[in-house]
């Protein structure tokens, strides 16, 4: 399993950036997805993507958001 917080922690509160699957972006948050009994894998919230990934950390969806910080650019 991913640990999250190893993953993912440093780019909190940090200018750093996700480069991943054409994101150039700031992380906002990340924690887990489940189906009422298992998990099924985690999110991450970029300023304008959220990335889906299954238990396995394969990208699954990018949908844009419609958050303060892409609507202010």
């Amino acid at each position: 399993m991913v640990n999250l917080h190893e993953r993912y922690n440093h780019y909190l509160n940090t200018d750093k950036l996700l480069t991943d699957h054409d994101v150039n972006e700031r992380v906002i948050t990340y924690g887990w997805l489940d189906n009422g009994t298992d998990l099924t894998g985690y999110f991450l919230l970029t300023e304008n993507y959220e990335l889906r990934y299954d238990i396995k950390g394969v990208l699954k969806t990018k949908v844009p958001r419609k958050s303060l910080a892409a609507i202010r650019k």
